[in-house]
């Protein structure tokens, strides 16, 4: 069997190439709700409990191939020496907690996840050649990454899953260092036992937050192959078919969460999701409606169905069915930028300005930094003539990023364009001071992009520089 769990590791692909967030395959429906998987991924995605119950559960599924020299586990594995063999269980044996973790496990269960990790490093320090004691760790470090995203002040969910969030700073760096030290962990127990189906699934959850769908999808599949009956598992994976364009076999992976977890909002949302991109809008209107549906007994509902079928009937030109399902939206969570969006829509198509002016001052008051939201403003304040435009007819929007890993290092506001019009010119000669000093030795890109008053982009415009 081959175990390799390193970072990135396939090297044929570049990380570019890898987020989902700029794939060219998928539909515009696609990347709008892709865009959110990742962000979704920080708060949602660590929110299951590690116990020896999850891992025993899973336990009876255990894959057991022999692990294959060709990788960089197997290599290990099989050069490990007789000390290894000594201490490693049989491969379709299944890994017995070890009771000397009891207390790192329960620090894990109160949620005292640094004093957990501590503990079970002191314990790898005279056991190293525990399977139990490295993925009990790579699990802990993947909840650090959690509360570390709620440290920054991201605690707010809505906007973590609708909003324009950071993709830079420190959080961000945390999270990578995390995820690789935590595939590390699998990587090290794997050499000492096959990883349980409850191991593979986090082990996969990793690549998702190294935005590695290819390596994701594997790892969950490997999941699954374990312990089919995991609902969560088959969520995870047709979130995976669906942001790389798989759309039917996102259908049935999250059919298969279904029929393991009736009226699922989430997975019945997905499955809309996926006949919209399919292009089948009565399944994807039943799906949305199903969704909504299912939550009128349950005190905490989710906004996503509504504000998803709101999108689809605006998408059909009918903002007179959308209204109400975005009001329905933001009367349950008020702060979601997208919901203002599309209700800004839906009025401006509406002819109903007023009220577009006030959804889409909201939706730029909680996405400052989105560059359409100041564009389609702009657009409604000249329609009403208003004299006073703070928005700007043409923006321009800044930032800079890494040139080797591609993480966005400083992502400015847009810039009102119209303050460097120069008569006679078409050319816009912007100049704006750039904080090198704020920014480590090394290579980076600084990229532009125009956005006109009907949203339309242009092609980022790029400038390679280095500091010294």
């Amino acid at each position: 069997m081959s175990l390799a769990f390193p970072a990135m590791s396939r090297g044929r692909l570049s990380a570019q190439s890898l987020n989902f967030l700029t794939s060219r395959a998928l539909t515009s429906t696609a990347m709008r709700i892709g865009a959110s998987l990742c962000i979704l991924c920080i708060v949602y995605f660590l929110c299951f409990p590690y116990s020896t119950a999850a891992r025993a559960r899973s336990s009876s599924g255990i894959i057991q191939q022999s692990p294959s020299p060709a990788t960089p586990v197997g290599t290990a594995q099989a050069n490990s020496g007789p000390e290894v063999a000594k201490n490693a269980a049989k491969p379709g044996e299944p890994l017995v907690p070890d009771p000397a973790l009891a207390p790192a496990r329960s620090l894990l269960h109160e949620g005292k996840l640094s004093e957990a990790e501590s503990a079970i490093r002191d314990f790898l320090r005279a056991h190293a050649d525990s399977a139990d004691a490295h993925f009990l760790l790579g699990f802990t470090l993947f909840r650090e990454i959690q509360a570390k995203w709620l440290e920054a002040g991201k605690e707010d969910v809505e906007a973590l899953r609708y909003n324009t969030a950071d993709s830079s700073g420190p959080p961000v760096a945390y999270r990578e260092a995390k995820v690789k030290e935590s595939l590390a962990e699998f990587t090290a127990g794997a050499k000492y036992h096959v990883p349980s189906a409850f191991d593979l699934k986090v082990v996969a959850l990793d690549y998702i937050l190294l935005k590695d769908n290819i390596d994701a999808d594997h790892w969950l599949t490997r999941s699954l192959q374990a312990d089919p009956r995991d609902p969560q598992a088959w969520y995870y994976l047709g979130r995976m078919k669906y942001s790389t364009g798989q759309f039917r076999e996102a259908i049935e992976a999250f059919e298969q969460c279904l029929k393991l977890e009736p009226r699922n909002v989430e997975a019945e949302n997905n499955v809309g999701l996926s006949y919209e991109a399919l292009q089948r809008p009565d399944e994807a209107i039943q799906a949305f409606e199903n969704a909504i549906a299912w939550q009128t007994e349950s005190s905490a509902k989710d906004p996503e169905p509504f504000i998803e079928l709101a999108h689809l009937y605006l998408n059909e030109n009918q903002p007179e069915k959308a209204v109400p399902y975005l009001s329905q939206s933001i009367a349950i969570s008020p702060n979601v930028s997208k919901a203002h969006e599309e209700l800004g829509k839906a009025y401006s198509l509406l002819h109903r300005l007023p009220e577009a002016q006030a959804e889409l001052e909201k939706a730029v008051e909680l996405s400052p930094q989105a560059p359409n939201l100041h564009c389609m403003l702009a657009a409604v304040y000249r329609q009403r003539g208003l004299a006073e435009n703070p928005a700007a007819p043409v923006s321009v929007h800044m930032r800079i990023l890494d040139s080797k890993t591609g993480n966005t290092k400083e992502d400015f506001a847009p810039i009102d364009a119209a303050s460097y019009k120069q008569a006679g010119s078409s050319v816009l000669r912007i100049g704006r001071k750039i904080p090198i000093d704020q920014l480590p030795k090394g290579s980076y890109r600084l990229e532009m992009q125009a956005t006109g008053s009907m949203g339309r982009s242009t092609a980022w415009r790029l400038a390679n520089f280095t500091v010294e």
